[in-house]
């Protein structure tokens, strides 16, 4: 038993991270609490430095009780965009209390205002993630992808003087336990098939013409549909995205959608491959219905959040193509999707978080009009973000969805590969909108601080950097990642 702990090594280090990081945001001396955010950073970098030695495929195989396949890829993205909301974080959990401080309505708690249990939560939903990844058992994946999901609702409202975080906090929690208690309920209904949790197992006794089995799937991808933010499950996010403070949505957008849909990926070959054409005509439903939600209703939003938070939704809409074919070119461009996701969604809100000002965040689309001109390096680097979001060419948006629409129409589903195009040309005009004002109007009344702090410039530094070298490069001697995207799903086919 002791053997097989060291192939959860990457997990038991970001536990061992919580106690530690824990105790220090309990102590009195203000001098080791400052330490909390440089300490979570620790076990972060040291998960991801052990994670190839721990994930090599002859060690998983060895072990007997991890399938390979995603591990790898998931460690990697999530310990690097982990590294940069981390940096984006510090000192602005907490900055709405501090205004309430100053105006008189709360009490100054030197322990609460340290943002310590911030990190634990941060560490904890890190480490659901990496658990996600590697799991192969019903009881396993339920309960990662919930430690992935279960801290995020605290982080959430951390934000303790807005009424507004605290709002968006508890529908989180509401229709997030809903979905997991459907999710959980449609688990048990497969249970009931096959006598074992085990996806092996459930993968030999599963009949597609069996109405329980039929209806354990149905609920469990309802559970999914609702952690990936897919029509028509989706109606927290723009709420949940509004309220919660830039780095927190920053977080959620990336590291919980990541975990689901590495979740999902892995239940769908693993356990589910006699249901796969059935399946197919889901999948095609719920990615039409959302992408036309998605772009249309960003179209008419005036909050910056609120516009990204249905660009998030669009995504998921993209992502859901690659899962229509139920081909491993699909599930691949899925994969690398992610990756490039991660850096464009994390660079766009990295830019928010750089104009807060005084705990007051730029969330009006008509903030952003002349920040060429007070901020032109903010203002090149949000129109890069935008860009390839919206599909530019030349950027790693652009590839991602080259790579799924081509999965699509080598499938034989060209019509919904047309849909997703359409659609990718409908969200240019809003994605555009926020250049525009920067580049075209005269700037505002707003303010906005005058020097990026140098966390902020190394994340949008790293963000930019990735975009233009994956549109450019995407598949390098050096950095392959398109290959290292194709042989993680092989794995898990061979599996």
């Amino acid at each position: 038993m002791i053997d097989k702990l060291w192939y959860l090594i990457p997990e038991l280090i970001l536990f061992g991270g919580v106690v530690v990081v824990a105790i220090l945001g309990l102590v009195h001396s203000n001098r080791l609490r400052g330490w909390v955010p440089w300490t979570t950073g620790l076990f972060i970098l040291a998960a991801g430095i052990s994670a190839p030695f721990v994930y090599c495929d002859e060690a998983m195989e060895a072990s007997g009780l991890l399938v390979p396949g995603l591990a790898a890829p998931a460690c990697l993205i999530a310990c690097i965009v982990a590294l940069g909301l981390l940096v984006l974080s510090i000192g602005r959990v907490d900055t709405r209390d501090e205004q309430a401080i100053a105006q008189g309505r709360a009490a100054f708690d030197p322990i609460r205002a340290t943002g310590g249990e911030y990190h634990v939560f941060f560490l904890l939903s890190l480490a659901g993630l990496l658990l996600v990844s590697i799991a192969d058992d019903l009881i396993w994946l339920f309960l990662a992808l919930e430690l992935a999901s279960l801290p995020t609702y605290v982080m959430v409202a951390m934000s303790r003087g807005s009424i507004r975080a605290q709002e968006a906090a508890m529908k989180y929690f509401l229709m997030g336990a809903f979905a997991s208690a459907l999710l959980l309920y449609g688990m048990a209904l497969l249970y009931g098939i096959s006598g074992s949790t085990s996806f092996e197992a459930i993968r030999e006794a599963f009949d597609p013409r069996s109405p329980m089995a039929l209806a354990g799937v149905g609920l469990v991808v309802v559970g999914f549909a609702f952690k990936i933010s897919s029509v028509p499950f989706h109606q927290w996010t723009p709420d949940v995205y509004e309220g919660a403070p830039s780095s927190v949505t920053a977080f959620m957008s990336v590291t919980v959608k990541l975990a689901a849909f590495a979740a999902l990926i892995r239940f769908l070959l693993l356990c589910l491959d006699p249901m796969s054409e059935v399946l197919g005509k889901v999948f095609w439903a719920m990615a039409l219905l959302t992408l036309v939600v998605g772009n249309v209703m960003a179209l008419i939003q005036d909050n910056v959040k609120r516009l990204l938070a249905y660009s998030s939704i669009a995504h998921a809409g993209y992502l859901l193509i690659g899962l229509v074919p139920g081909t491993s070119e699909g599930y691949s461009a899925v994969v690398f999707y992610l990756f490039c996701y991660a850096f464009m969604n994390l660079g766009a809100f990295a830019v928010l978080v750089a104009l807060t000002q005084r705990g007051q965040e730029c969330e009006r689309v008509e903030s952003f009009a002349g920040l060429a001109r007070s901020r032109p390096g903010l203002a090149a680097l949000m129109t890069l973000f935008l860009l390839s979001l919206a599909g530019i060419p030349g950027t790693a948006g652009f590839i991602a969805k080259w790579m799924i629409f081509s999965a699509a129409v080598e499938a034989g589903l060209l019509p919904l590969a047309i849909v997703g195009v359409l659609m990718s040309v409908v969200s240019v005009y809003y994605y555009l909108r926020i250049p525009v004002l920067m580049y075209m109007r005269e700037p505002g009344s707003e303010t906005y601080p005058q020097d990026l702090a140098t966390g902020e410039f190394l994340v949008l530094a790293l963000c930019g950097f990735a975009i233009l070298y994956l549109g450019i490069f995407p598949n390098s001697p050096e950095f392959p990642l398109i290959d290292w995207a194709r042989e993680s799903i092989q794995q898990l086919l061979v599996s």
